[in-house]
């Protein structure tokens, strides 16, 4: 049985012997690994350029398109936390060193290059972090903050809304609200928000549309009389009691003058020294100025146009004389003031020659008064009316010259309320 024992036990042996190097496999194993590590490269070379991109190629478009996008920016609070949420966090690193790496915007408001950026306010470095997914994000958002404070200088500053967020808060005098206002996500291409000085437009007032009479009083707080007042005008002249009023006594002469469109009417500026008395004051004649057709009826009629002279005692207290016109002869004085029309509004023309207001008068001097206010806002009362009985005759090209400039500006019908009105005998 001994001779047996050495042969099993060289077959034992042979059959623990360790398994020999299998060169094949590891050469698999190392090919598989780097496709895989390519394959990876690969779409990380695919997928972040196109997310970085956008940036580089807005940077790269000029240096107008530059000032316009820094313009932008600082004009509205334009989150970015949507480009650095888009990439991941090797990905935010190397979106943070190509911004770093840009060259230094220009910073701009008026159309001029403002000079190389300025550097960050030391207050910045000690703003708290957002923060982050992963530790690898944090220095990347820290540079980013940096280099936005750069682009802003002194105009601005980047604040950290929470996590992940930044916002550019502007301090310009346009949009200095923005900064105090609560974060707003506004969708791509969204309008701006109207300017704050948009109201100041809808407060002028005009005889139609939006600022038409209708709207006068709801215009500006100073307008309230408009709608709210008691004893407005114009109003149409009926039943007027008949007395032996006081004259009215003019005591015009000649004189030199300008002549202004003022965006509601022909406007004439009559020099110092002319003057009305009646009811035992005096006034002194400030201006006159033209309406198309008549703001005052008489017993209902209204005629072609009128002309308002307004005057001012010592004591601030107004008195208009009313003259309706009425399609005839042509009117040497207003033929004159035509003569001398300005070729844009808002600026005065001063005549060469002057006026004699008397010319404009009728030789009845009969008048009906009665107390109300002006006819334009801020409609204020306590304005004595004294309107001429009998009316005055202008050209039907006199009225025509009028009419290309203002074909109507003449307020409506005031109601009488009870007024008491007194006429001439």
């Amino acid at each position: 049985m001994k001779p047996d024992a050495a042969p099993a036990t060289a077959d034992l042996a042979a059959t623990e012997k360790p398994p020999r190097f299998a060169p094949k496999l590891l050469i698999v194993g190392g090919a598989s690994t780097l496709a895989l590590l390519l394959l990876v490269a690969g779409l990380s070379v695919w997928l972040w350029p196109k997310a970085a991109e956008a940036p580089v190629a807005k940077a790269a478009v000029g240096k107008a398109a530059a000032r316009k996008a820094v313009v932008a920016d600082t004009a509205a609070s334009a989150p970015v936390s949507t480009v650095i949420a888009a990439a991941s966090a090797a990905a935010a690193a190397s979106a943070a060193e190509a911004i770093a790496s840009a060259p230094p915007l220009m910073h701009n408001h008026g159309g001029s290059p403002a000079g190389p950026a300025p550097a960050a306010p030391a207050a910045l470095a000690a703003a708290p972090q957002p923060e982050a997914a992963t530790a690898h994000a944090e220095v990347p958002l820290e540079r980013l903050r940096l280099r936005l404070a750069q682009v802003l200088g002194a105009n601005g500053q980047v604040n950290a809304e929470g996590s992940g967020e930044l916002r550019v808060l502007t301090r310009s005098a346009g949009v200095a609200a923005v900064a105090h206002a609560p974060t707003v996500r506004a969708a791509a291409g969204a309008a701006p928000p109207a300017a704050a000085h948009a109201g100041a437009s809808a407060a002028h007032w005009a005889y139609e549309g939006r600022g038409g009479p209708q709207a006068w009083g709801r215009l500006k707080p100073e307008f309230g009389q408009c709608a709210s007042g008691k004893r407005q005008s114009p109003i149409d002249i009926r039943d007027g009691i008949a007395l032996d009023l006081d004259p009215l006594v003019f005591d015009y002469k000649p004189s030199s003058f300008g002549v202004i469109d003022n965006g509601h009417t022909v406007q004439v500026n009559v020099a110092p020294g002319n003057a009305i008395e009646v009811m035992g004051r005096r006034y002194e004649l400030l201006q006159f100025h033209f309406h198309r057709p008549s703001e005052e009826r008489i017993n209902g009629r209204q005629f072609e146009m009128n002309a308002h002279l307004v005057h001012k005692d010592a004591s601030g207290r107004l008195a208009v004389v009313a003259v309706l016109l009425e399609r005839g002869a042509a009117q040497p004085l207003l033929q004159t003031v035509w003569n001398n029309l300005p070729l844009e509004k808002h600026e005065e023309a001063a005549a060469r020659t002057q006026i004699d207001l008397n010319q404009l008068l009728p030789t009845d001097r009969r008048y009906y008064t009665y107390m109300g206010s002006l006819t334009t806002p801020p409609c204020n009362e306590g304005v004595l009316w004294m309107v001429m009985q009998q009316p005055v005759p202008v050209s039907a090209q006199q009225i025509d010259i009028f009419s290309r400039l203002y074909p109507m500006n003449a307020r409506p019908i005031q109601q009488a309320a009870g007024r008491l009105i007194k006429q001439s005998n």
